[in-house]
C-alpha cells in the first residue's frame, strides 16, 4: 500500500480494492495449502493401492497448487534483489526430495510450508488490521449546507474550508472542523483510543472519523479531508509499518549470507559424506535434502516483523503512535526520561488557589472589582482570574471607565470612580505587600504560587494566588515509569522556587529549573551522555530541539498536527500513564523477539545435529523446522491483545 498520505481515503476506490485483496489472500492460500494437503492424502492412498503413476500426479500437483505462491514469492524476490532467500531453499529441497524418489516428504514439505505461509500472510493481515479499521471509519458523504440554507449531499472530498456541515446523532464527522452551532457528546475513539465520550460545544474543534453521539451540530470545514488529523494518523501507522527496525534490518542482511553458506554446505554434503563416512548415494543426497529444509531460517526471519508490526498496531488501538520500528524498540532500553513541566506534568492552565481579602470587604466585591478589570486583558493569569470569577460570582463584570496597561507590572483601572491597581507587589508597594496580613504571600509563594495584588484607594484589597496545578495520573505515571527503572527529570523555565515544588508533588528524581529551549537541548545531551537511551516529552512546539536531541521524542498532543510532526512517539491524548503503557510494550516486544530468535537457532542447531547422526527422516525434519516457523508467528501475535 502506497505510503504517500493522501491515497488514504475510503473514497478511493484503488484502496478499498486493495483492501478487499489483502482481507481475501489469506484465505486464499490457506485453501491452496488444504488443498495441497488433499492432494498429498489422495497420492499417499494411491501409491498403497499400486496405482504409481496416479500418486505422483496427485503429488505433482500438490507441489504446483501449494507451493505456487511462495515460489513465485521467492522467484521474484531473488530477481529483484539478486540473492537467493529461503523461499527458493525449500523449493529447490522439495524439487530434490522428488528427484531422490520421495515424493511423499517433499509433497510435505510444501504443504506446511503453505500453510506457513498462510499463517505469515494472515499475521500480517492481522497486524495491518488498524489500518483498515481506520479507513472504514471516513465517511464517504457529508450533509453540506449552502448559502441559501438548503442542504446537500456531497462526497467528502469535495468539501473545501470554510464550508458549514451538519452531522446528525449517530453519524460520524467527516472532516475536521470547528463547531459552528449546538452542542454535543463525541465519541474520539478512532483518534485517542480512548472510550469515554467528550463533551463538545460551540468553537470547540472535532475531528474526522469521532462519532457524533447526542444531538445535532453544525461544523465549520477547517481543514481537507486529504490533510485531516485521521488521515495523518493512517498514514502515520502505515509508514510506521513499513519501517524496519535495527533487527528487522539485520536479520534481513544476515539472511542472503546464510542462504549463500547453507547451499554450499548442501552442496559439499551431496559428496563429502560419501567418500569419508562411506554412506550410500543415495542416503548421502537424502541427508543432504534434510539439510537443505532443516537449515532453511525461516523461523528467524519471521522472529521480528509479525511482533513488531503487532506492537504497532497494538499502539495505534490504544492511542500510541510509534513512528516507526526502531523508536518502539528502543523505548525498551529507556534509562533516563526527561518531562517538559506545563502542559505534561501540569495542566498547563493556572488556577486559583487561594484568595486572601482585607477585613472590611467581602471575597465577591473583591473578586467582581479585580475579574471586571482582568476580563480587557489577555494575559494566562488574567483570563484565569476572569475564569474563576464567572464560575463563583454571580454578579455580572462591568467594564472599566479607564484602563492602563503597564507592561511586565500589571493594570491601573477606574472602576465605578475608584482607582485600582492589579498586579505584581512592586506596582503596588513592595513595604506595603510583604506585611499584608503578617507575609501571607510569602508562605504562599513557597508553596509554589504566583501571586496577584490587587489595591484600591484605602490599601492593598486583598491577593489571589494562581497555580499551574499537578496533573491527577502525574504522580502515578511518574511512580510507574519509576517502577520500569526509568530516571526522571523535570525540564522547565520555571524559577528554582516554582520548579523545587512542582517537582516534589510529581515525586521527579530531579529538575533544572529556568531552561531556555537551547538549555533543554543541551541538557538532554547530559542525559545521553550519562545514561546512554534518554526519551524527552513535551508538546511538541518549543520543545522541539530538545525532542529531536532525545533517542526517542514523545509528544503530548491532544490531536494536534505539530505532535504528529516532531516526536518519534504520539500520545494521542495528553495521558502520562501510556508512557509506561509503551515501554512495557516495547519490553514485551523486545522480549518476544529474542525468545524467538534463540528459539529458532536452537531448533536449527538440534535438527542439523540430529540428521548429521542419522536418525532425523525427512518429515520429521520438515515438521520441525515449518512447526517452529509458525509457533514463532503465534508467539508474535500475543502482542496484539491489549
Amino acid at each position: 500500500m502506497n505510503a504517500d498520505a493522501k491515497a488514504f481515503s475510503n473514497t478511493n476506490p484503488s484502496v478499498n480494492n486493495e483492501s478487499l485483496v489483502t482481507r481475501i489472500l489469506p484465505h486464499i492460500e490457506l485453501i491452496a495449502a488444504l488443498f495441497s494437503g488433499l492432494l498429498i492424502l489422495a497420492g499417499w492412498l494411491l501409491s498403497k493401492t499400486g496405482y504409481d503413476s496416479l500418486s505422483i500426479a496427485g503429488y505433482l500437483l500438490a507441489f504446483i497448487i501449494g507451493g505456487y505462491a511462495k515460489a513465485k514469492e521467492g522467484i521474484e524476490e531473488t530477481i529483484e534483489n539478486k540473492e537467493l532467500n529461503v523461499e527458493m531453499l525449500m523449493v529447490l529441497a522439495a524439487i530434490g526430495s522428488a528427484i531422490i524418489g520421495y515424493w511423499t516428504e517433499g509433497a510435505i514439505l510444501i504443504f506446511i510450508f503453505a500453510v506457513s505461509g498462510a499463517l505469515e500472510t494472515y499475521t500480517m493481515n492481522k497486524s495491518h488490521k488498524e489500518i483498515s479499521a481506520l479507513m472504514e471509519l471516513q465517511p464517504e458523504e457529508a450533509l453540506r449546507i449552502n448559502m441559501e440554507g438548503t442542504e446537500e449531499r456531497v462526497a467528502v472530498s469535495s468539501l473545501q474550508i470554510g464550508n458549514i456541515i451538519l452531522v446528525k446523532p449517530g453519524e460520524r464527522v467527516p472532516s475536521d472542523g470547528r463547531i459552528k452551532e449546538g452542542q454535543t457528546n463525541l465519541d474520539e475513539a478512532a483518534i485517542t483510543g480512548e472510550s469515554i465520550p467528550v463533551s463538545k460545544k460551540e468553537q470547540d474543534e472535532v475531528f474526522a472519523g469521532t462519532v457524533n453521539l447526542r444531538g445535532s451540530i453544525t461544523v465549520e470545514i477547517t481543514k481537507p479531508s486529504s490533510e485531516t488529523l485521521f488521515q495523518k494518523i493512517i498514514a502515520l501507522v502505515q509508514s510506521a509499518q513499513s519501517e524496519k527496525s535495527p533487527s528487522q534490518q539485520f536479520i534481513e542482511r544476515f539472511e542472503g549470507t546464510y542462504v549463500k553458506v547453507v547451499l554450499s554446505v548442501v552442496f559439499l554434503m551431496m559428496f563429502l559424506p560419501h567418500f569419508l563416512l562411506g554412506w550410500s548415494w543415495t542416503e548421502t543426497f537424502y541427508r543432504a535434502m534434510i539439510l537443505l529444509v532443516v537449515a532453511s531460517p525461516c523461523a528467524l526471519v519471521a522472529s521480528i516483523m509479525p511482533a513488531t508490526l503487532s506492537a504497532i498496531s497494538n499502539g495505534a488501538r490504544n492511542g500510541i503512535l510509534f513512528k516507526g520500528g526502531v523508536h518502539l524498540e528502543n523505548l525498551g532500553h529507556l534509562k533516563a526520561i526527561a518531562l517538559d513541566k506545563t502542559g505534561t506534568l501540569t495542566k498547563g492552565k493556572p488556577e486559583v488557589t487561594n484568595i486572601t481579602v482585607r477585613e472590611g470587604i467581602s471575597e465577591e466585591d473583591f473578586l467582581f472589582h479585580v475579574a471586571s478589570i482582568e476580563n480587557h486583558s489577555n494575559h494566562p493569569l488574567a483570563q484565569s482570574i476572569v475564569r474563576y470569577a464567572k464560575s463563583h460570582g454571580s454578579v455580572a463584570l462591568i467594564k472599566p471607565e479607564s484602563m492602563e496597561d503597564i507592561p511586565g507590572w500589571g493594570v491601573q483601572a477606574l472602576i465605578k470612580g475608584e482607582k485600582w491597581k492589579v498586579g505584581k507587589a512592586g506596582f503596588i508597594g513592595e513595604e506595603e505587600a510583604a506585611g499584608f496580613k503578617g507575609g501571607i504571600a510569602a508562605s504562599l509563594a513557597a508553596e509554589g504560587n504566583t501571586i496577584i495584588y490587587a489595591k484600591d484607594e484605602q490599601g492593598i484589597a486583598g491577593i489571589i494566588a494562581l497555580k499551574d496545578v499537578v496533573r491527577d495520573e502525574t504522580i502515578s505515571a511518574i511512580e510507574a515509569l519509576k517502577r520500569e527503572g526509568v530516571h526522571t527529570v523535570m525540564l522547565t523555565g520555571d524559577s528554582e522556587k516554582t520548579a523545587s515544588v512542582i517537582a516534589a508533588e510529581s515525586h521527579i528524581d530531579s529538575y533544572i529549573a529556568e531552561c531556555l529551549p537551547e538549555t533543554k537541548v543541551a541538557e538532554i545531551k547530559k542525559l545521553n551522555e550519562q545514561f546512554g537511551t534518554t526519551a524527552m516529552v513535551g508538546d511538541g512546539i518549543n520543545d522541539a530541539p530538545a525532542l529531536a536531541t532525545a533517542s526517542v521524542g514523545i509528544a503530548m498532543g491532544e490531536g494536534s498536527d505539530v505532535a504528529l510532526e516532531t516526536a518519534d512517539v504520539v500520545l494521542m491524548k495528553n495521558d502520562l500513564p501510556k508512557i509506561a503503557e509503551a515501554i512495557k510494550l516495547s519490553k514485551k516486544m523486545n522480549t518476544i523477539i529474542k525468545q524467538n530468535v534463540i528459539f529458532s537457532i536452537c531448533v536449527i542447531m538440534l535438527l542439523i545435529a540430529s540428521n548429521f547422526l542419522r536418525f532425523l527422516d525427512l518429515p520429521y525434519g520438515v515438521i520441525g523446522h515449518e512447526g517452529s516457523t509458525i509457533l514463532v508467528i503465534l508467539n508474535s501475535l500475543r502482542l496484539l491483545k491489549s
